[in-house]
């Protein structure tokens, strides 16, 4: 038994099909026609801004997105407890002079 389906801007997708590219849609039968319908997705790709680096400290780094900023610090384990405790005080101290130094620059 054959089936035919209508294809929605079926042009655009022989295109991206020749092209070598899969096409994600919805295939379903049209309420108001009764026929079997296909309409791809509309996929765009997400634009999203990098990350702006603040500083570089030496266990992490402070940086800067669009709504938000970022503290980060990673310290190997062969230090031991009471040693990773003062180095993350001095990151700390160190990402918030980071910051505050990124005010005075935007102010200036």
């Amino acid at each position: 038994m054959k089936k035919y389906i209508f294809i929605l801007n079926a042009i655009e997708l022989i295109n991206k099909l020749v092209n070598g590219k899969r096409v994600e849609g919805v295939l379903y039968m049209d309420q108001n026609t009764g026929r079997l319908t296909f309409k791809a997705y509309n996929r765009q790709p997400r634009k999203r801004e990098k990350d702006q680096m603040v500083k570089k400290l030496p266990w992490g780094w402070v940086k800067e997105s669009a709504k938000m900023l970022k503290v980060f610090g990673s310290f190997p384990k062969d230090l031991g407890t009471a040693r990773v405790m003062g180095l993350l005080e001095e990151h700390t101290h160190d990402a918030k002079n980071a910051m505050i130094d990124r005010e005075i620059i935007e102010f200036c």
